[in-house]
């Protein structure tokens, strides 16, 4: 099942999230990861949630995804993380068996 990592971002110094998002990205390709989405226009439609920068990354599974998280290649990028930028992350499952593909809730 897939898994993705959804990350809220906010840039604090440029010139160092250009360093995190060129050391990020490459990471990613070498755990076989790929950006599905990566800033880009936000439309809020509902609640009180307004993101700047919104970045989502899937990975074929969740094991797969933190063994990328937790690698030394994604560690030279967190090397930096602090000084580019802030942020909110979470690791979401893809689709499971408590709901379907069209939406039914399985019981």
């Amino acid at each position: 099942m897939a898994a993705f990592f959804i990350s809220d971002v906010t840039i604090k110094d440029p010139e160092a999230f250009q360093i995190y998002q060129a050391r990020a990205a490459s990471s990613i390709v070498q755990y076989g990861g790929h950006y599905l989405a990566r800033g880009g226009g936000i439309q809020p439609v509902e609640g009180e949630w307004f993101p700047r920068i919104i970045v989502i990354v899937e990975f074929a599974d969740t094991p797969g995804a933190l063994a990328w998280y937790h690698s030394p290649e994604y560690a030279r990028a967190l090397a930096v993380r602090a000084q580019a930028l802030s942020r909110n992350l979470i690791l979401v499952d893809g689709m499971n068996d408590v709901m379907s593909h069209d939406g039914d809730i399985n019981r």
